[in-house]
């Protein structure tokens, strides 16, 4: 096979990380740490375009690489328009999207902008791989029980489409062959159902289902609206209580899941009692997930951050495994499922998508 240099760029709200692979082995990494004083003065993440930017240079020249080395450079997709699964090139209308259309204001949005910058005349590939707002959702996913509002499908879609496909490899199948229950447990847990090779349905990790360390997930609707219209909050306090400090940091004070399970295991009763709830909840979304698939579920499998937890897994496991076997993946490599949708296009085995070619979901009722 011809050897590709590929550049993956995922900028975190505190960090931007950066790796260089060639084909699927990775040659550097680093995730380079950005402190308050460093972004402060940064009015909107677009204001970070050039600081940023200017880090991943400068990774590049510690390593010894050139940005005319680079086969392609591809960055994290942002929550922009509903697209399919796919890898997209970054041409004038994606940046156009990821600067002006986009659905909620995230820094992943950034992601192919830092790529496109970089590139400059360079490098003609440059793309973003599975963003968040990949969706897939059969048309009954996405009746919420309103005409006014369509559910949506917001999720981990990039670590959850990778770790699809490697657990298809690890059952000698291929994904698109195959009914799993995919959940990624992280800051935000989204738990998916695929058939196919398409994720059918899937709880947008911002507003429903599980909590998580920072988020309250689906929350009983009554006592929302009565915070909302109670005059203590504005809209942006509102949204930051349940989106940014909610979950594990609301009841806890702390975001970290490993010290809340320490906690736990030392005879914090709340501790105990929270951590099981969350245990209850996502297990609850798994079956709703095999429901969903008619029970023909070929694999649970389970990733994201919380997955290094054997305690919590084990009690998963406890309450899912009679409906399929569980299979874990702890952490989300993201930056080899970046590089991996590229080096896909690069090896002409995928096609690369434009966004203007594809059509938007019809609005259901």
């Amino acid at each position: 096979m011809k050897k590709h240099l590929i550049l993956a760029i995922n900028p975190g709200s505190t960090s931007t990380k950066v790796a260089i692979f060639e084909n699927e082995k990775q040659l550097a990494v680093s995730n380079i740490k950005h402190n308050d004083s460093d972004l402060a003065h940064f009015e909107t993440i677009f204001d970070q375009l050039d600081y940023r930017a200017g880090v991943v240079k400068k990774f590049l020249e510690d390593n010894n690489y050139k940005i005319s080395d680079l086969s392609a450079i591809v960055g994290r997709g942002g929550p922009i328009r509903p697209l399919p699964s796919g890898t997209y090139m970054v041409d004038e209308e994606l940046e156009n999207h990821l600067r002006n259309k986009y659905a909620v204001i995230h820094v992943s949005l950034i992601g192919g902008l830092i790529a496109k910058k970089l590139a400059g005349e360079a490098v003609k590939n440059v793309f973003i791989v599975d963003p968040v707002c990949v969706d897939e959702l059969c048309d009954e996913a996405r009746v919420s029980g309103h005409p006014m509002i369509e559910r949506q499908s917001l999720s981990h879609a990039l670590n959850i489409k990778a770790i699809g496909k490697r657990a298809a490899a690890d059952l000698n199948a291929e994904y698109d062959k195959l009914n799993l229950v995919i959940a990624h447990l992280g800051s935000g847990t989204s738990v998916t159902a695929h058939k196919g090779g398409r994720m059918i349905d899937v709880n947008n990790a911002s507003d429903e289902g599980p909590f998580s360390i920072d988020r309250t997930g689906g929350m009983p609707l009554r006592a929302v609206i009565n915070v909302c219209y109670s005059g203590k909050y504005s809209k942006s306090e509102t949204e930051a209580m349940f989106l940014k400090k909610g979950g594990m940091l609301a009841y806890f004070g702390v975001n970290d899941g490993k010290a809340i399970e320490d906690m736990a295991h030392n005879g914090d009763k709340k501790a105990l009692l929270v951590y099981k709830g969350l245990c209850h909840q996502v297990c609850k979304e798994i079956g709703a997930m095999a429901t969903v698939l008619e029970g023909k579920v070929d694999a649970i499998v389970i990733t994201g951050g919380m997955a290094y937890s054997k305690w919590f897994i084990d009690m998963v496991k406890q309450k899912v495994s009679y409906i399929s076997k569980v299979m874990v993946y702890p952490g989300e490599d993201e930056a080899s499922a970046l590089a991996a949708g590229a080096l896909r296009v690069l090896t002409g085995s995928e096609n690369a998508k434009k966004i203007a070619e594809q059509p938007l979901p019809e609005k259901i009722i």
